[in-house]
């Protein structure tokens, strides 16, 4: 399956759910907010929100410091 990931063309498994693209990316779940074809999911859906083919993503990682 296509998706678009912050803007780029990115192929995924079928049946892939939004907590395992996070995890495929390496990202920290509790670090990240995820927009789904312009609508937010929230934390406590990512892992029973599952991928359709064509599905447009924003991923942004939130990054501590000082």
């Amino acid at each position: 399956m296509q998706i678009t990931l912050n803007g780029e063309t990115r192929e995924v498994k079928p049946g892939m759910s939004v907590a395992g693209l996070v995890n495929s990316l390496g990202l920290e779940p509790k670090n990240v907010a995820v927009e789904r074809n312009l609508e937010i999911v929230p934390k406590s859906l990512h892992g029973e929100t599952e991928i359709a083919d064509g599905d447009s993503f924003e991923i942004i990682e939130f990054v501590g410091g000082g």
